[in-house]
């Protein structure tokens, strides 16, 4: 009579461990993606700011030219 209790136990302990590790996978995949959101938002950023410079550069030349 104490084995299945034994395997009860060992079957609570693996249902246990398994959530652990996908709240653990669930949180990287998580981080991931606000990671990833974050390098996104800097790139445009970094593109929309080289192109308003290069706008405003070359109105200042052509000011300067006239």
């Amino acid at each position: 009579m104490a084995r299945p209790r034994i395997l009860r136990a060992m079957g609570r302990v693996l249902l246990k461990v398994a959530a652990g590790v996908a709240a653990v996978i669930g949180l990287f995949w998580l981080l991931s993606v606000i990671v990833g959101l974050l390098v996104w938002v800097v790139m445009i950023g970094l593109v929309i700011g080289v192109v308003y410079l290069g706008v405003r550069m070359m109105r200042t030349e052509s000011g300067r030219g006239r």
